[in-house]
């Protein structure tokens, strides 16, 4: 029997370890792809319309009292250029019927996701139901140029004020 050499040794080892890698890589692989088509066989879909979804993308999570219940299967552009998303909702949750859908971000560069404010009524919405009422997407530079403008407004405000003033003395 050949003796072998500590390099050869050294790459069996590594080659063991390589596969060993791909081997777990590929359960992981078929445990994720498994988790995922049991969610989509035990999940409903429910709809909701957007004017912009800026941020947001197919796969983010839907949110209620910030919990994980769904996620955004799909979205389309409609002939009225709106957005219409699909949502995968765990079949265990009932969404009221007269539930809010707005989408949002976790910070200010955080990711976006889909948070369901909850209703009161005691129907809810069915398998391919539709949310009533939906809020879009706030952009960074809107909401900077909102709070500039707010800023101009208040500084106008101030000055008209204190030429009133001086006036006056």
């Amino acid at each position: 029997m050949e003796s072998f050499t500590k390099e050869e040794i050294k790459n069996f080892i590594i080659g063991l370890c390589v596969l060993g890698f791909c081997f777990v890589a590929i359960m992981i692989y078929n445990w994720r792809r498994n988790v995922w088509s049991d969610a989509e066989q035990t999940d409903y879909a429910v709809y909701a319309t957007f004017n912009r979804t800026d941020g947001l993308s197919v796969g983010d999570k839907v949110r209620m009292a910030g919990i994980d219940i769904g996620y955004v299967e799909n979205s389309v552009l409609e002939d009225d250029f709106r957005a219409t998303l699909t949502l995968k909702i765990h079949n265990d949750i009932q969404i009221p019927d007269d539930s809010g859908a707005a989408i949002v971000s976790s910070g200010i560069m955080g990711n976006k996701y889909i948070e369901i404010e909850p209703g009161g009524s005691e129907d809810y919405i069915p398998d391919g139901g539709y949310f009533s009422f939906t809020q879009d997407a706030m952009v960074l530079e809107e909401l900077i140029d909102r709070i500039i403008s707010l800023g101009k407004a208040r500084l106008q405000t101030s000055a008209a004020d204190a030429q009133t003033q001086l006036k006056e003395e």
